[in-house]
Protein backbone atom coordinates (compact mmCIF):
# COMPACT_ATOMS: atom_id res chain seq x y z
CA UNK A 1 0.00 0.00 0.00
CA UNK A 2 1.32 3.40 -1.02
CA UNK A 3 1.96 5.61 1.76
CA UNK A 4 2.88 9.76 2.49
CA UNK A 5 6.25 10.08 3.25
CA UNK A 6 6.80 11.77 7.09
CA UNK A 7 6.02 15.90 7.02
CA UNK A 8 9.19 17.82 8.00
CA UNK A 9 9.06 20.86 9.40
CA UNK A 10 10.90 23.41 7.88
CA UNK A 11 12.94 24.72 10.66
CA UNK A 12 13.92 21.19 10.96
CA UNK A 13 14.57 20.64 7.35
CA UNK A 14 17.10 24.01 7.55
CA UNK A 15 18.57 22.31 10.89
CA UNK A 16 19.40 19.09 9.13
CA UNK A 17 20.98 20.93 6.01
CA UNK A 18 23.15 23.35 8.48
CA UNK A 19 24.62 20.46 10.00
CA UNK A 20 25.20 18.75 7.05
CA UNK A 21 26.90 22.11 5.95
CA UNK A 22 29.31 21.88 9.12
CA UNK A 23 29.97 18.37 8.85
CA UNK A 24 31.13 18.95 5.04
CA UNK A 25 33.00 22.03 5.51
CA UNK A 26 35.45 20.67 8.28
CA UNK A 27 36.93 18.65 4.99
CA UNK A 28 36.37 21.39 2.41
CA UNK A 29 37.07 24.81 3.66
CA UNK A 30 35.79 26.50 0.68
CA UNK A 31 32.91 25.13 0.93
CA UNK A 32 29.92 27.71 -0.07
CA UNK A 33 26.26 26.78 0.47
CA UNK A 34 23.49 28.84 -0.95
CA UNK A 35 21.71 31.37 2.26
CA UNK A 36 18.43 32.17 1.53
CA UNK A 37 16.89 35.09 3.88
CA UNK A 38 13.34 36.23 3.46
CA UNK A 39 10.49 35.03 1.16
CA UNK A 40 12.49 35.94 -1.93
CA UNK A 41 15.08 34.00 -3.53
CA UNK A 42 16.82 36.10 -5.46
CA UNK A 43 15.95 40.33 -4.78
CA UNK A 44 18.42 42.38 -7.22
CA UNK A 45 18.00 42.64 -11.18
CA UNK A 46 20.51 40.02 -12.09
CA UNK A 47 19.67 37.43 -9.93
CA UNK A 48 16.09 37.78 -10.40
CA UNK A 49 16.49 38.10 -14.37
CA UNK A 50 18.43 34.48 -13.85
CA UNK A 51 15.64 33.31 -12.45
CA UNK A 52 13.17 34.78 -14.41
CA UNK A 53 15.13 33.42 -17.60
CA UNK A 54 14.85 30.04 -16.31
CA UNK A 55 11.13 30.30 -15.99
CA UNK A 56 10.40 32.04 -19.52
CA UNK A 57 11.07 28.69 -21.44
CA UNK A 58 8.35 26.20 -21.16
CA UNK A 59 10.05 22.80 -20.95
CA UNK A 60 12.07 24.16 -17.99
CA UNK A 61 9.34 26.01 -16.12
CA UNK A 62 7.51 22.54 -15.72
CA UNK A 63 10.41 21.33 -13.94
CA UNK A 64 12.62 24.18 -12.71
CA UNK A 65 9.84 24.44 -9.73
CA UNK A 66 10.25 21.66 -8.01
CA UNK A 67 13.68 23.15 -6.95
CA UNK A 68 12.67 26.34 -5.31
CA UNK A 69 11.52 24.84 -1.78
CA UNK A 70 14.95 22.81 -1.59
CA UNK A 71 16.82 25.99 -2.19
CA UNK A 72 14.74 27.55 0.50
CA UNK A 73 15.26 24.98 2.89
CA UNK A 74 19.54 25.40 2.73
CA UNK A 75 19.79 22.15 0.57
CA UNK A 76 22.11 23.29 -1.98
CA UNK A 77 25.09 22.72 0.69
CA UNK A 78 27.61 23.95 -1.94
CA UNK A 79 27.81 25.94 -4.93
CA UNK A 80 30.96 26.96 -7.29
CA UNK A 81 30.53 28.71 -10.08
CA UNK A 82 32.79 29.14 -13.20
CA UNK A 83 33.90 30.00 -16.56
CA UNK A 84 30.69 27.77 -18.12
CA UNK A 85 30.57 25.49 -15.50
CA UNK A 86 28.56 24.80 -12.00
CA UNK A 87 29.20 22.32 -9.59
CA UNK A 88 26.91 21.66 -6.84
CA UNK A 89 26.03 19.31 -3.78
CA UNK A 90 22.98 19.35 -2.68
CA UNK A 91 20.81 17.41 -0.24
CA UNK A 92 18.18 15.05 -0.49
CA UNK A 93 17.69 11.31 0.68
CA UNK A 94 21.14 11.35 -0.01
CA UNK A 95 23.90 14.07 -0.99
CA UNK A 96 23.90 14.70 -4.21
CA UNK A 97 26.76 15.90 -6.59
CA UNK A 98 25.08 18.14 -9.99
CA UNK A 99 27.11 19.24 -12.83
CA UNK A 100 25.72 21.89 -14.84
CA UNK A 101 27.72 23.44 -18.13
CA UNK A 102 26.58 26.61 -19.91
CA UNK A 103 27.46 27.39 -23.57
CA UNK A 104 29.98 30.14 -23.83
CA UNK A 105 28.33 33.27 -25.40
CA UNK A 106 28.69 33.11 -29.27
CA UNK A 107 30.84 35.91 -30.54
CA UNK A 108 28.75 37.05 -32.62
CA UNK A 109 25.64 37.42 -30.06
CA UNK A 110 27.88 39.34 -27.85
CA UNK A 111 28.88 41.95 -30.50
CA UNK A 112 25.68 42.36 -30.93
CA UNK A 113 24.93 42.86 -27.95
CA UNK A 114 27.93 45.40 -27.07
CA UNK A 115 26.57 47.32 -29.95
CA UNK A 116 23.33 47.75 -28.75
CA UNK A 117 25.08 48.97 -25.47
CA UNK A 118 26.92 52.01 -27.27
CA UNK A 119 25.75 55.12 -25.05
CA UNK A 120 24.05 52.81 -22.37
CA UNK A 121 26.47 51.78 -20.61
CA UNK A 122 28.25 54.35 -18.45
CA UNK A 123 29.15 52.64 -15.08
CA UNK A 124 30.49 49.51 -14.12
CA UNK A 125 28.51 49.73 -10.51
CA UNK A 126 25.16 50.71 -12.42
CA UNK A 127 25.64 47.60 -14.62
CA UNK A 128 26.66 45.29 -11.56
CA UNK A 129 23.59 46.59 -9.68
CA UNK A 130 21.48 46.76 -12.71
CA UNK A 131 20.67 50.14 -12.88
CA UNK A 132 20.76 51.12 -16.91
CA UNK A 133 18.07 52.41 -19.38
CA UNK A 134 15.12 50.34 -19.44
CA UNK A 135 15.61 49.45 -22.99
CA UNK A 136 18.57 47.19 -21.81
CA UNK A 137 16.41 45.08 -20.12
CA UNK A 138 15.04 43.96 -23.06
CA UNK A 139 18.31 43.65 -25.20
CA UNK A 140 20.12 41.42 -22.08
CA UNK A 141 16.50 39.13 -21.65
CA UNK A 142 15.66 38.80 -25.25
CA UNK A 143 14.73 34.97 -25.51
CA UNK A 144 17.61 32.86 -27.70
CA UNK A 145 19.48 36.39 -28.77
CA UNK A 146 20.34 37.97 -25.22
CA UNK A 147 22.53 37.39 -22.23
CA UNK A 148 21.09 34.62 -20.77
CA UNK A 149 21.47 31.29 -21.68
CA UNK A 150 18.19 29.23 -23.38
CA UNK A 151 17.52 25.64 -22.38
CA UNK A 152 19.80 24.51 -25.38
CA UNK A 153 22.60 26.03 -24.52
CA UNK A 154 22.46 24.21 -21.00
CA UNK A 155 23.35 21.03 -19.93
CA UNK A 156 23.36 19.16 -16.70
CA UNK A 157 24.14 16.08 -14.84
CA UNK A 158 23.00 14.23 -11.10
CA UNK A 159 23.88 11.64 -9.23
CA UNK A 160 20.21 10.69 -7.96
CA UNK A 161 18.35 8.19 -9.54
CA UNK A 162 15.96 10.62 -10.32
CA UNK A 163 17.75 12.34 -13.10
CA UNK A 164 18.29 10.85 -16.59
CA UNK A 165 18.39 12.21 -19.95
CA UNK A 166 17.20 15.40 -20.54
CA UNK A 167 14.65 15.11 -17.45
CA UNK A 168 15.65 17.74 -14.88
CA UNK A 169 15.42 16.77 -11.55
CA UNK A 170 14.94 18.84 -8.35
CA UNK A 171 18.60 18.51 -7.29
CA UNK A 172 19.48 20.10 -10.76
CA UNK A 173 16.56 22.48 -10.52
CA UNK A 174 18.00 24.13 -7.21
CA UNK A 175 21.18 24.43 -8.06
CA UNK A 176 19.79 26.63 -10.92
CA UNK A 177 18.05 28.49 -8.33
CA UNK A 178 21.02 28.59 -6.18
CA UNK A 179 22.39 30.73 -9.23
CA UNK A 180 20.08 33.07 -8.87
CA UNK A 181 20.76 33.61 -5.30
CA UNK A 182 24.65 33.90 -6.02
CA UNK A 183 24.33 36.77 -7.99
CA UNK A 184 22.32 38.90 -5.65
CA UNK A 185 26.00 38.73 -4.15
CA UNK A 186 28.31 38.97 -7.17
CA UNK A 187 26.64 39.57 -10.57
CA UNK A 188 29.71 39.62 -12.18
CA UNK A 189 29.56 36.11 -11.55
CA UNK A 190 27.40 35.82 -14.54
CA UNK A 191 29.77 37.44 -16.99
CA UNK A 192 32.17 34.92 -15.87
CA UNK A 193 29.97 31.59 -16.21
CA UNK A 194 29.13 32.68 -19.88
CA UNK A 195 32.75 33.66 -20.80
CA UNK A 196 32.07 37.19 -21.22
CA UNK A 197 34.00 40.45 -20.46
CA UNK A 198 31.65 43.32 -18.84
CA UNK A 199 34.35 45.67 -19.51
CA UNK A 200 33.56 45.37 -23.14
CA UNK A 201 29.76 46.72 -22.87
CA UNK A 202 31.42 49.82 -20.78
CA UNK A 203 34.72 50.07 -23.35
CA UNK A 204 31.97 50.37 -26.09
CA UNK A 205 29.94 52.87 -25.00
CA UNK A 206 33.24 54.98 -24.06
CA UNK A 207 34.55 54.60 -27.40
CA UNK A 208 31.18 55.48 -29.08
CA UNK A 209 30.89 58.43 -26.43
CA UNK A 210 33.96 59.74 -27.33
CA UNK A 211 33.18 59.57 -31.06
CA UNK A 212 30.33 61.53 -30.64
CA UNK A 213 32.13 63.87 -29.08
CA UNK A 214 35.21 64.31 -31.48
CA UNK A 215 32.36 64.58 -34.31
CA UNK A 216 30.58 67.66 -32.45
CA UNK A 217 34.00 69.20 -31.65
CA UNK A 218 34.74 69.17 -35.22
CA UNK A 219 31.56 70.89 -36.01
CA UNK A 220 31.70 73.37 -33.51
CA UNK A 221 35.59 73.60 -34.67
CA UNK A 222 34.24 74.84 -38.12
CA UNK A 223 31.41 76.61 -37.48
CA UNK A 224 33.71 78.97 -35.32
CA UNK A 225 36.07 79.28 -37.95
CA UNK A 226 33.32 79.78 -40.36
CA UNK A 227 32.08 82.95 -37.88
CA UNK A 228 35.12 84.37 -37.76
CA UNK A 229 36.16 84.56 -41.61
CA UNK A 230 31.91 86.20 -41.43
CA UNK A 231 33.61 88.47 -39.71
CA UNK A 232 36.42 89.20 -41.68
CA UNK A 233 34.44 89.61 -44.47
CA UNK A 234 31.98 92.27 -43.45
CA UNK A 235 35.33 94.08 -41.30
CA UNK A 236 36.37 94.61 -44.43
CA UNK A 237 33.60 95.96 -46.40
CA UNK A 238 33.19 97.95 -43.14
CA UNK A 239 35.59 99.75 -43.60
CA UNK A 240 35.73 99.55 -47.69
CA UNK A 241 32.03 101.93 -46.62
CA UNK A 242 34.09 104.10 -44.16
CA UNK A 243 36.50 104.74 -46.80
CA UNK A 244 34.00 105.36 -49.65
CA UNK A 245 31.85 107.68 -47.43
CA UNK A 246 35.14 109.60 -46.48
CA UNK A 247 35.98 110.31 -49.79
Amino acid sequence: MWGYSEYVPVAKRKDQAQKKVEQLRRKNPDLAPVVIEGRKIATTWWGIAWNKNMESYADIANRIARGSSYVRNGYVVDLQINEGLITAQVLGSHLYKITISITKLADKKWTDITKQCAKRITDMAELAEGKFQKEMESVFMRQGEGLFPSPKEINFACSCPDQYGTHMCKHVASALYGVGRRLDDDPMLFFRLRGADPGELLRASIEERTAALLLNADRRSKRVIADKDVNRIFGDTEVKERSVFKN
